[in-house]
């Protein structure tokens, strides 16, 4: 017979593994509250049981189906085995499930014996940790609950409160659909309940008409090329000749029709001053016809190698990624584990981040701010790197998830940051998914992943700012830490 125990922490494994459906791409959002709910039940009702462990069973269920590529990037693209992909995989799951570990076994240590305290100290932690998940060794900020918001009424709630105020209405709202199940027969507990779930939603709803940025200037007709270059191709000297002629020769047409045309992540095949003659040519083309492009290009100087992204012709600019991937773009540790495993001497894993404080890119008195793959998902960095901006590009390479769920969990986070900051978005990719994103977080223009592809659209600049773009989500940490404290009982 299976102990309760066990029973206990198979439940909280299977809710582990429900909250991520969530998100995208599935994306069907009252599975995000109805997760955290069944957590909070299990800590309701089982008061007596260790919440680290229930906790740490949740992070494991959590990670293992919401950071799943990882093994398609450990061992399709990084020459790893399967035993080895799924060892690495796992090691990495179950160290970042130690999150939901030590957030638990604070909230069975500092939970109030108020029923509403609770629900405000739940929520409260939960956001607490998503942001400490975003800085613990150079930070993972994936998952986070109020991405599932892009989906629902709650999304307007994005410019006042970001992605961490999202995460807390969603988890409250779970909170309190289980208080009423533990107290069906009350009255007060039904009004509580559905009350606070019409009010999130409702409002949520109001603030999805208001428009917090104004239109400035005309818009821009853009066009984001995919050019779909297999990695295998990407980076062998044999296929760079092909790979800058079909760039090429997709982007001559453009020039006559659109304002910008965007390139991906690390588009030329080779660094920045290998491909000065190539860049030249482009830039002469494009200023002919008043157009830009803006394309992503390794460079090096003698301070070190750089992802970088710049605008040519009618723009100007360069910007060296800050927020770089580990192992993918440098390896921690290096001395001890490069060339200790494929998945450790990938190509262009020697960059070092660029310097804080840089300007944006330019085309005439526009200025556009830029993010290069992983920087997207720092909310606050996002927020504080597009102030002056009118215009937001993040450009991409998601070759590297393949056929997972991870390029579009990746795009899902894209969208989170247009709605925040009130900026229409161009994101451009090497297969996708590139699109046209409006400041309300509307697929304007998309193509499907995997194929040579051009989108194009118009995107319009925007001026002023929305709250969260003002404040960041200080106030938000700030609230929570106090809801947090203030329903501890007196000791």
């Amino acid at each position: 017979m299976v102990s309760l125990r066990t029973r206990i922490l198979g439940f909280a494994l299977l809710a582990g593994m429900l909250f991520p459906l969530g998100l995208s791409p599935t994306g069907f959002w009252p599975l995000i509250p109805l997760s955290a709910g069944a957590l909070f039940a299990l800590l309701e009702w089982q008061r007596s049981q260790p919440a680290f462990r229930i906790g740490y069973l949740y992070g494991i269920g959590f990670f293992g189906v919401a950071v799943s590529w990882v093994y398609v990037s450990i061992h399709t693209y990084g020459a790893t085995p399967a035993w080895l992909a799924i060892t690495l995989t796992l090691v990495f799951c179950s160290g970042l499930a130690l999150f939901f570990g030590a957030q638990l076994y604070c909230f069975q240590r500092l939970s109030s014996q108020h029923a509403g305290w609770r629900v405000i100290q739940f929520a409260s932690l939960w956001v607490l940790f998503e942001w400490l998940r975003s800085w613990v060794l150079t930070g993972f900020p994936w998952g986070y609950a109020g991405y599932g918001a892009i989906a629902s009424p709650v999304s307007g709630w994005a410019p006042l409160l970001g992605v961490y105020g999202c995460s807390w209405l969603l988890i409250a709202m779970g909170c309190t659909w289980v208080m009423l199940l533990r107290r069906p027969r009350v009255i007060s507990q039904w009004a509580i309940s559905l009350g606070m779930t019409g009010l999130i939603l409702l409002s949520g709803q109001l603030f999805t008409t208001v428009t917090w940025t104004k239109a400035l200037g005309d818009p821009l007709t853009v066009a984001i090329v995919q050019p779909a270059v297999p990695l295998a191709k990407k980076w062998s000297r044999g296929h760079r000749r092909d790979i800058l002629s079909d760039l090429a020769l997709t982007t001559e047409p453009l020039y006559a029709t659109h304002d910008l045309i965007v390139w991906p992540e690390s588009a030329l095949p080779g660094y920045r001053d290998q491909m000065r003659g190539f860049l030249t040519s482009i830039h002469t083309q494009a200023a002919a016809h008043d157009a830009t492009v803006i394309t992503g290009i390794p460079s090096r100087d003698n301070e070190g190698r750089y992802n970088s992204i710049e605008a040519l012709g009618r723009g100007s600019g360069i910007y060296h990624k800050q927020k770089l991937v580990p192992f993918g773009e440098y390896i921690p540790f290096e001395p001890w584990l490069r060339g200790v495993i494929g998945f450790f001497d990938l190509p262009m894993s020697q960059f070092s981040p660029g310097p804080p404080g840089q300007a944006p890119l330019v085309i005439d008195d526009l200025a556009i701010a830029p993010f290069i793959c992983y920087e997207i998902v720092y909310p606050d960095f996002v927020a504080a790197s597009s102030k002056g901006s009118q215009l937001l590009v993040t450009i991409s390479n998601d070759t590297w998830f393949g056929n997972s769920i991870g390029p579009w969990q990746h795009f899902q986070m894209a969208r989170f940051r247009a709605v925040e900051l009130g900026r229409d978005l161009i994101r451009g990719t090497n297969d996708g998914v590139s699109a046209i994103i409006s400041a309300k977080g509307e697929v304007v223009s998309t193509a499907p992943q995997f194929t040579q592809a051009v989108v194009s659209g118009q995107v319009q600049p925007r001026s002023g700012h929305t709250p969260y773009a003002i404040s960041g989500s200080l106030p938000m940490l700030i609230f929570s830490l106090i809801g947090l404290l203030l329903g501890r009982d007196p000791q």
